[in-house]
């Protein structure tokens, strides 16, 4: 039965040719990898892609989750040297399962409760029912002694099914959101159910040590297991837990910013916006745990005070959609495009508007564009798993110049310390930390992007990958 690693995996050389020498892998998302187009399928963009395609091509391996499309019963195809496996999710499940349990009872829960969660039994009854289905497919298709990788909190349930099903493979799990402390997480019913199902790993991820040790305490007060170095005891296994803070795909990041076709969008971007002094950024999706509104209200405050000047100082705020048929998502977008409303009116000149705000997504090259035109970026969550925008915009500056303004509850914080840190509940705080940004000499904003830079460059996407896997790999290593 596979147990555990040491709390420390190999690392260096070691990794890569470790990664490159286990067993098949089975992924298994909420979604494909891939999208529709015209002519088909094509990959997704985004770098959790990006890193794990070249995995599967290598080991022969397979990806397991839903179209996006509900009742869409495709039988299994292939993309890009990549098998993939659909699950069909129903209308009512997509209600239920995925807006309903996954976004309106885990989010906001793992989210410190931002929001009230709903907690209803059909949700949970659909979750489980999805979970299930995503379990019995893993079960059929992981090939023996396969390296089974499944992904965030919509999932929570298939380590444990998997495990009673295929004892043989090898199961990992990583969560991309945050896991809330004890005194948050025992307010959901089906407690002792989601750790259970979390238990039949043999490694579970987070993005950050408190995550780790929140998820370890949750599974000592509720179920009684002994619990030691990042070890939990099951009756027959080993479940290890630990931190691999996601990154980017960084070379890509810099290879697109020092093109031709990005520094004259660059150009563009600036003068389109009045050439001013500063321009500062904000691009989230807009999520009600992403702290846009008090971002906002603080940039406001300073132009009321006088202490940035309308003529010299704009904000460009990108809201991608999400979730839109969620009410909470739908008050958040009321509320953000009220507050752009009473900015531009108060301090706007005709045609030149003092906040941008753009209610869509962007390509990906239009992003990069964007991130080196703008030279203070604010990333102000409340809450945030990682926070990849941050780093995004860290390898866009190729010209080592602008400054990063980040939120203490984001997990990119641990490692982006040459950032300008800020609690983003304390308006006078963040108030203070944008005039810092903005009124930096230029000699401190260059040391500090170096920092930033250096940090990211260090630890790419695909070195989170490995380590993950890597870990995985030695799963059956006594400690």
């Amino acid at each position: 039965m596979p147990g555990t690693s040491t709390s420390n995996p190999p690392g260096g050389d070691s990794t890569s040719n470790d990664a490159s020498s286990r067993n098949p892998i089975v992924i298994a998302a909420n979604r494909l990898p891939v999208m529709r187009t015209d002519d088909g399928w094509a990959p997704s963009p985004g770098g959790l892609v990006r890193a794990l395609l070249p995995m599967l091509r290598e080991s022969g391996g397979t990806w397991v989750g839903w179209t996006g499309n509900s009742d869409d019963h495709v039988e299994p195809f292939h993309v890009d040297g990549v098998d993939l496996h659909p699950v069909p999710i129903s209308e009512e499940e997509i209600e239920l399962y995925y807006e309903g349990f996954s976004n309106d009872a885990l989010w906001p829960l793992y989210h410190d409760a931002l929001r009230d969660s709903t907690y209803d039994a059909a949700q949970w009854e659909a979750y489980r029912s999805v979970n299930e289905r995503f379990a019995v497919t893993l079960a059929n298709i992981a090939p023996t002694d396969a390296t089974v990788w499944i992904h965030d909190y919509q999932l929570q349930l298939v380590p444990g099914m998997l495990r009673e099903q295929r004892p043989d493979v090898t199961i990992g799990f990583f969560l991309h959101i945050p896991f809330p402390p004890y005194e948050l997480f025992s307010r959901l019913p089906w407690r002792e159910e989601i750790i259970t199902g979390l238990l039949g790993c043999d490694l579970v991820g987070f993005q950050r040590p408190k995550g780790a040790t929140n998820f370890i305490a949750c599974a000592q007060q509720l179920l009684g297991v002994d619990a030691h170095d990042g070890i939990i005891e099951n009756a027959e296994y080993q479940t290890r837990v630990d931190s691999f803070p996601i990154s980017i795909d960084f070379g890509e990041v810099e290879e697109m910013a020092a093109g031709r076709a990005t520094r004259k969008r660059t150009s563009q971007i600036r003068a389109r916006l009045g050439d001013p002094e500063v321009i500062m950024l904000g691009v989230d999706r807009l999520d009600y745990t992403k702290g846009i509104g008090l971002r906002l209200q603080a940039f406001a405050q300073l132009l009321e005070d006088g202490r940035l000047d309308p003529e010299r100082h704009v904000l460009v705020q990108v809201a991608t959609p999400t979730r839109e048929a969620v009410e909470h998502y739908k008050d958040e977008r009321a509320q953000i495009e009220r507050l752009v409303g009473e900015i531009n009116g108060r301090f706007s000149r005709i045609g030149l508007p003092v906040v941008h705000y753009l209610y869509q997504t962007l390509p990906y090259d239009e992003l990069i564009a964007l991130y080196r035109a703008g030279d203070v970026m604010l990333v102000t969550p409340f809450r945030d798993g990682m926070n990849l925008v941050a780093k995004e915009y860290a390898a866009a500056h190729i010209d080592g110049d602008g400054v990063l303004v980040l939120s203490e509850f984001a997990g990119a914080a641990d490692e982006l310390t040459d950032a300008v840190l800020v609690n983003p509940h304390d308006n006078e705080a963040l108030q203070d930390a944008i005039l810092q940004a903005v009124a930096m000499h230029r000699h401190e904003r260059r040391h500090r992007m170096a920092g930033l830079r250096d940090q990211i460059r260090k630890s790419d996407v695909q070195g989170w990958a490995d380590r993950f896997l890597t870990a995985l790999l030695h799963a059956g290593e006594a400690p």
